[in-house]
């Protein structure tokens, strides 16, 4: 009788849940799942095998449903434009943001025009998470019940922070907006200059490789969990490694079996924003372009929020001219931005990438032009080694300054096409035998071989040089027989490059300003003798870094805005005064004295990794458990960045920002490849998979990554089909 009921209650809420579904879908999502097999590793790591590519896709999706699906969802309800159903109405301008360059109806339409191999695999996608959602109706999503095969072309680059979130909430607020209530502004942290954000790429070529084969490491920086460590293979070819956004379909940094690919920020100009002279005529508004009036285009954009219980709507007219929406004013002028809206061909590339036999094929993806964002450290198993800096690069008159806003009535402002990919700031099998881009200029990728800058127009690569840029070229010049652990060793140096003027103007501060500092002496006596290099049980670098962020905080509002991060501590070091250097560490010295109970505190024991809850908005707690991390802030120069902060009610600091998924690579006529992820990939805190590569990561080390199937089996925990 007990059996009887069990099964009734489990048929109940079956169909409860796919009432949404139809039988034949059913049928026909149980039919693709027998031709998919997920194995798990021994890390929790998916394989995911398919006969074809959409049967991989398929499985790829219902695998990170199964890891994380309120991530996956979070990026579709965003990409959307549908946030503030879900967080209330102070993400309506989040939206409207988003709803200026991105809505369903487009997506729908490029869907229909898409060519039939990527319909298959956008069609696998939904299928894969829809199932997902039939075989657990114990998952409540916030909003999206089902999944439609469209959403891929919403979301179809994969960085984080994409281009959109480069503009202002509050400047579309402002413009779209009534009354005074503005939104805070998005951020990490609660410090004035936020953690930065980006990523490490190393290329090293056969010469300067024990083996003789090209090496290549990936290390991005994002916020921790933001992407999760998969494998997928399909008989048709595919078969890549890597780091996928949660919710997208493609490999976004990883490797297959001829090459791999590191997507490090680019600072390219790929945004302009044009001054709109407006015109008012009647009922009608014109906006100026040479000696022609052209009218302004609008177009209704009705938005959903919560309101309680309740499902509210608001409508807006959004504004366009031919150079894009209208997302603020200048001096009461109108402002347009044009940036890169190219959903097919940006997943097209994404995609297609992941499928290269090498530099050719690599190069012939990259000329669809449909990544932003991104520059480039390539390597492949014929020994090629390159870089490209950004790829999707607009033409324009050099002689306008296009740091800043331009005259959009003026038509010698407008982009004149797009630069061929042979055209951008790129490097090819340098001599040096190695390349690498830590979100630098690209002046400096490969030494005294490097592209030269006065060959490229300024608006191309006006990305300045950090302490990390600095950090790796140093790093890489000192060694000629590189294997997969002495390019971890190289990733994980622990030299910060950004005291090494800031450092000594402290000491020189109280060498000649220090009488009324006596609580300072024995502080200043261990900064002095320190070596400029992070450690767990380093005191000096606890000083050090936690007095560059005070020193940082009492004088941000002084640095002139958009100063890169060496003129930031340039500033520091020569545009404070002693006694402002001098007060940031006696009130760094009180603060670990009254949290700690001394001041000569040990970095690894105020700067920590845990993991709690497994929530997107993750909480931090002295009293449970958490590791060491020796690793710093990237801004300081360290390679293998952590940003860690303060929480409520924390004294110590917890990561949340930087290295995340990380792997070298070897490319032989095998894959060799090790790697480490922040935390674990699942995100429930009863997973066998949710902190267990948290000591590894803690500890700087790498687990060897099972890339052949024969290696994958004999190291497999669990071997399944989706539903099963």
């Amino acid at each position: 009788m007990r059996i009887v009921t069990l099964i009734g209650f489990v048929l109940i809420l079956q169909t409860a849940h796919s009432q949404t579904f139809t039988k034949s879908e059913i049928a026909n999502w149980q039919n693709q799942a027998r031709r998919v097999t997920i194995i798990r590793d021994t890390w929790g790591v998916p394989h995911i095998y398919g006969k074809t590519d959409a049967d991989a896709v398929f499985g790829f999706l219902y695998a990170q449903c199964e890891d994380d699906f309120p991530r996956v969802e979070l990026n579709y309800i965003t990409s959307m434009g549908r946030l503030a159903e879900v967080e209330g109405e102070e993400k309506l301008y989040h939206d409207l943001r988003q709803r200026l360059f991105y809505d369903t109806l487009m997506a729908e339409e490029i869907y229909k025009q898409s060519p039939a191999w990527l319909k298959r695999l956008c069609n696998a996608f939904a299928d894969g998470a829809n199932y997902y959602l039939y075989t657990h109706p114990e998952i409540k999503p916030k909003l999206i019940k089902r999944f439609q095969p469209w959403m891929p072309f919403l979301f179809s680059e994969g960085s984080i922070g994409g281009d959109i979130e480069s503009i202002s909430v509050n400047r579309v607020k402002e413009f779209y907006g009534t009354g005074n209530q503005y939104i805070a502004e998005e951020t990490d942290h609660n410090e004035p200059e936020p953690e930065p954000r980006g990523s490490n790429g190393f290329a090293i070529a056969p010469k300067l490789s024990a083996s003789g084969n090209a090496l290549l490491l990936i290390n991005p920086h994002t916020s921790f969990y933001f992407r999760p460590e998969v494998h997928v293979n399909s008989e048709e070819g595919l078969n890549a490694y890597g780091a996928v956004t949660w919710g997208q379909f493609f490999i976004y940094q990883g490797f297959n079996e001829y090459c791999g690919w590191m997507h490090t920020s680019s600072q390219a100009d790929v945004i302009d924003e044009f001054i709109e002279t407006i015109v008012q005529k009647h009922d009608s508004v014109f906006y100026k372009h040479g000696n022609n009036l052209k009218p302004v285009r609008s177009k209704k954009i009705v938005l959903a929020y919560k309101d309680g219980t309740a499902k509210r709507y608001k409508e807006f007219s959004g504004r366009f001219t031919h150079h894009g929406p209208v997302i603020g004013k200048q001096d009461e002028k109108w402002v347009s931005i044009s940036l890169m809206v190219e959903p097919l061909k940006a997943l097209t590339q994404s995609y297609q990438r992941t499928k290269a036999k090498g530099y050719n094929d690599y190069n012939k993806v990259m000329e669809l032009k449909a990544n932003s964002s991104n520059n480039t450290v390539f390597a492949d198993r014929d020994g090629n080694i390159a870089y490209w800096h950004g790829n999707f690069i607009p033409k324009r008159n050099p002689t306008f300054d296009w740091s800043k806003p331009v005259d959009g009535s003026n038509p010698q402002t407008d982009w004149q096409g797009l630069h061929g990919v042979n055209e951008i700031v790129q490097s090819l099998n340098p001599a040096n035998g190695w390349i690498q881009n830590c979100n630098s200029t690209p002046f400096t990728l490969a030494g005294k071989y490097s592209p030269d800058k006065n060959k490229y127009p300024a608006y191309m690569a006006p990305d300045g040089q950090n302490a990390r840029g600095i950090n790796a070229e140093r790093v890489l010049n000192r060694e000629t027989k590189y294997t997969l652990d002495k390019l971890i060793a190289a990733a994980n140096d622990p030299y910060l490059a950004g005291f090494e003027n800031l450092l000594p103007s402290l000491l020189k501060a109280f060498d000649t300003n220090g009488n009324n500092y006596a609580e300072l002496k024995e502080p200043i006596e261990v900064l002095r003798a320190w070596n400029l290099n992070y450690g767990k049980e380093s005191v000096g670098a606890a000083l050090a870094m936690y007095w560059g962020i005070e020193l940082r905080q009492r004088v941000f509002s002084r640095i002139p805005a958009g100063s890169s991060q060496l003129e930031i501590i340039n500033y520091m070091t020569e545009q404070t005064t002693a006694e402002e250097k001098l007060t940031a560490l006696a009130t760094v010295v009180a603060e670990f004295n009254r949290d700690f109970g001394k001041w000569n505190i040990a970095w690894g024991e105020v700067n920590r990794f845990q993991r709690l809850t497994g929530n997107i908005n993750e909480t931090f707690d002295d009293s449970k458990p958490s590791l060491a991390v020796a690793s710093a802030s990237s801004f300081w120069g360290s390679l293998a960045a952590f940003g860690s902060r303060k929480y409520p009610g924390t004294n110590k600091m917890y990561g949340y920002v930087g290295n995340s998924f990380v792997a070298v690579v070897e490319f032989g006529k095998t894959i060799k490849a090790k790697s480490v992820l922040a935390g674990g990939n699942n995100n429930n805190p009863q997973s066998p998979y949710f902190t267990n590569q948290a000591q590894l990561y803690s500890d700087g080390q790498f687990k060897d990554v099972w890339f052949y199937k024969k290696d994958v089996e004999a190291n497999a925990v669990r071997k399944y089909q989706p539903g099963k």
